[in-house]
């Protein structure tokens, strides 16, 4: 893996799901204190695996959204983080510094227009993962914002405004032609990826149940913001997830990984990878 790619975000990039287009639309950057994001990763695993961490000893993560499009029908999975910055906190265990604001000018580049996307599909309802669909005035005028049922059932009251427009699904739920909603418990009460499938090829949008690449060498390394408080049925989940991410047929989105979001999981011996496209 190019080790430069680990520490910047991911600028726009797309992959071929059979008759479907995908790309990632950046809204920004995040930077994570590794430490705390990942704990279980002691000071001994960083100094082996410090690729991953910028010059400031940071995790380089994105925010923004996944735009699926089918002929002249678009969707997307997420909404970034919205037209605000927040400085890092020195107190916070991992948050560091994030930023959003250009996945406006980014769905441009793809050709796109924010009243062309008829559904915005969310992975879980994390600030980083709502931005712009909570904006004033609203940016995705003819959308429908799908939610996870579980994931509205726990809701903050913050998002209660998204009601009117609010769809929710369970899993296996079509949300977009040959795209279904799949359980991935553990982030949050009710998050959620996306499968999109068709001619035989499949990407797993995997939203936060991973958050780094890392995660898929260590399954056992839990997320300090994993609302399951189970660490071994956590590492359960994700061990289930990479089974689906082994499989021949499907690649991989990770919204977080720097600017290797699109990849595929290979086995290495008793070890997973991810091979960034």
């Amino acid at each position: 893996m190019n080790d430069s790619r680990l520490r910047r975000p991911s600028a726009v990039r797309t992959v071929r799901v059979g008759e479907m287009k995908v790309s990632y639309v950046p809204d920004g950057a995040m930077l994570l204190k590794p430490a705390g994001r990942l704990p279980a990763a002691v000071d001994r695993h960083w100094s082996s695996y410090s690729a991953h961490l910028n010059d400031t000893r940071r995790l380089v993560a994105n925010t923004g959204g996944l735009l699926v499009e089918h002929g002249t029908r678009a969707l997307l999975i997420d909404a970034g983080f919205g037209p605000r910055a927040v400085p890092e906190d020195p107190a916070h265990p991992d948050r560091g510094a994030v930023h959003g604001g250009s996945l406006p000018g980014n769905l441009a580049l793809l050709g796109r227009s924010p009243k062309d996307i008829e559904t915005v599909a969310f992975t879980h309802l994390h600030a980083d993962h709502i931005g712009w669909a909570c904006v004033d005035p609203p940016l995705f005028t003819r959308a429908t914002f799908v939610v996870p049922k579980a994931e509205w059932d726990d809701r903050d009251p913050a998002v209660a405004a998204l009601e009117p427009r609010t769809r929710l699904v369970l899993a296996g739920d079509e949300v977009f032609p040959g795209v279904h909603a799949v359980a991935l418990p553990g982030h949050t009460a009710g998050h959620t990826g996306f499968v999109i499938a068709s001619h035989g090829t499949r990407l797993l949008a995997f939203g936060d149940a991973l958050l780094s690449p890392l995660q898929i060498r260590h399954p056992e390394w839990s997320a300090i913001a994993d609302a399951d408080a189970d660490p071994a049925r956590s590492e359960r989940h994700r061990r289930c997830l990479i089974a689906e991410l082994l499989r021949p047929d499907t690649l991989g989105f990770g919204i977080h990984f720097a600017d290797v979001v699109f990849g595929r999981v290979r086995s290495h011996g008793q070890r997973a990878a991810w091979h960034p496209l």
